[in-house]
Formats: C-alpha cells, structure tokens, sequence
C-alpha cells in the first residue's frame, strides 16, 4: 500500500469514527432499543462478509484475520440481542414478568 493511500485511509477511519461517536452520544434515551435492533442487523451483515473472506481460497493472512472478525462480530451480534432483549424487559408490566 502507497503511503499516499495510506493516509487517505487512516483519514477516513478517523473522521468515520468521530462522525460516529457524535452520532451516538446524541441518541436520546428513547431511542437506544430501535437503535440497538438496527446496529444488530448491520453486525449480521458484517459477519456474513467475515465468513466469506474467512472462507475465501485467499491467503493465511486473509483467513486468519476473516476468522477474526467472525468471532468479533459473533459476539457483537450475540451481545446485542442480549442488550435488547433486557432493555424491552425494562419496559414490561410486573404481571407479564411473573408469568
């Protein structure tokens, strides 16, 4: 990789990452279960492409950070349906829970 696409890369991830966090931090708390249901079926997303690059005929380097990212985004996904599901309790009746 040049060093000229390099930086534009590392420029990128930067202001993708700002852009991001100001994005989340201005959630209202209302929000946080719509939210988090749409952040799951991206990191669905992200490990069906993690499972194509881990399977992929590529190289080692390739297979081993694939495989990488299947365990990342697996424990994304499964985290947060755990999130939401506790979050969705909180907005139950006290009758419901004890059933």
């Amino acid at each position: 990789m040049s060093p000229e696409a390099f930086i534009s890369a590392l420029y990128v991830f930067a202001l993708a990452a700002f852009l991001g966090y100001q994005v989340i931090s201005r959630v209202p708390p209302l929000l946080h279960t719509p939210l988090m249901s749409a952040t799951n079926a991206i990191s669905a997303i992200s490990l069906v492409g993690s499972l194509v690059t881990a399977g992929g005929d590529y190289n080692l380097t390739s297979t081993l950070l694939g495989f990488a990212a299947v365990i990342a985004a697996s424990i994304n996904v499964v985290g947060g349906f755990m999130i939401t599901d506790r979050m969705l309790k909180m907005f139950r009746r006290k009758e419901q829970i004890q059933h």
